[in-house]
């Protein structure tokens, strides 16, 4: 998806639904520790909520991770945010956001992941500079057609562009809203208000330009990026793939 890539095949495997739920919990924690553990007032932590429960994560585990998260809890967790930066097979820039609490250990997998895909490990800004920084929206509504550009221009988004569809099934309009990273909350609480339900929140990286690949490229990259995911540190994958 450019943006941020995602993998429909993680939330179809029945055998990844563990791996899955534990995502979607870290998502929980480091919301809550970064803007506390009211879902009124931390637009991220709403978000994450809604995606937990669409996966059928139960009550008490989300209210677990939220006590963990902010440190209201009898066991609160610190996790460390590393960002690995390269260039996945063919040259397709890739931005790696991992959760550890070993940042020795998840480096050396995250290497090890790269070697293997005959893919390129950077160093810091060797990527960076071919991303926007930004704050990504991702929400739907349940009115087909629904007027994307006016919903954006009226949440002050700086752009929007129409998005997939969360499973077959799902009806209505799908889309996501880019703005500056300071304007994140505002921009988030404004499109609820218009009746879209958010399903994520966050400061993303946005691939300015996008190789032109063949169907067999695209396939190497995306199995390479499978790869990466499959890893339970690795939160969000940034690729300049569409």
């Amino acid at each position: 998806m450019g943006a941020q890539w995602k993998q429909k095949w993680r939330e179809l495997a029945a055998d990844q639904k563990g791996r899955v739920t534990g995502k979607l919990v870290r998502e929980i924690q480091v919301a809550a520790r970064l803007g506390g553990a009211s879902i009124d007032l931390n637009a991220r932590l709403a978000a994450a909520v809604v995606n937990a429960k669409k996966a059928s994560v139960t009550k008490d585990t989300i209210e677990r991770a939220i006590a963990k998260g902010s440190g209201t809890g009898t066991d609160s967790v610190i996790y460390d945010t590393v960002l690995f930066e390269g260039f996945a097979p063919h040259q397709v820039p890739v931005m790696v956001e991992c959760l550890t609490e070993n940042n020795n250990r998840t480096s050396s997998d995250v290497r090890v992941i790269f070697r293997d895909a005959a893919a390129t490990l950077g160093g810091k800004g060797s990527v960076a500079w071919m991303f926007d920084h930004c704050g990504m929206v991702e929400a739907h509504h349940a009115t087909p057609s629904q007027d994307i550009e006016t919903a954006a221009l009226e949440a002050e988004a700086d752009d929007v562009e129409p998005a997939e569809a969360d499973s077959e099934e799902a009806t209505g309009t799908f889309a996501r809203f880019f703005c500056q990273p300071a304007s994140l909350d505002a921009v988030t609480k404004a499109i609820k208000a218009q009746g879209w339900i958010v399903t994520t929140s966050e400061l993303s990286y946005r691939a300015k330009t996008y190789p032109e690949l063949s169907e067999e490229q695209r396939s190497e990259v995306t199995d390479f990026l499978q790869d990466l995911d499959a890893h339970d540190d690795v939160h969000r994958i940034h690729a300049a793939l569409k």
